[in-house]
């Protein structure tokens, strides 16, 4: 087995995000975007991936608390896995569409 496939998702926060970003919410689109995207699982997985509280990671996202250096690295995380979420979404919903031609007859 590859070891970086036990290691999950390498991601660089400092890269993510810009200098003046930290010490205030994320933007409301991110936020949207998180909240349509990640699961409560993955919130709890990231919690404990980056020892940042679901709490913290919720109120980030939420727009109820800022970003810090400290949480960048579970919004990061969070943010790969809205992204893998976001591709499983689209395939799913694809398949669906031709499902559901048949029915239709389009």
């Amino acid at each position: 087995m590859n070891i970086l496939n036990e290691l999950g998702p390498v991601v660089n926060s400092e890269t993510m995000f810009a200098k003046e970003e930290y010490g205030k919410p994320i933007n409301e689109r991110l936020s949207s975007v998180l909240r349509r995207n990640a699961t409560k699982n993955d919130y709890a997985n990231v919690s404990i991936q980056s020892k940042v509280s679901y709490s913290t990671i919720r109120d980030v996202v939420y727009r109820t608390n800022s970003l810090t250096k400290i949480n960048a690295k579970a919004i990061s995380l969070l943010i790969h896995a809205a992204f893998e979420n976001s591709i499983a979404s689209k395939i799913q919903s694809e398949a669906d569409m031709i499902y559901l031609n048949e029915f239709l007859k389009l």
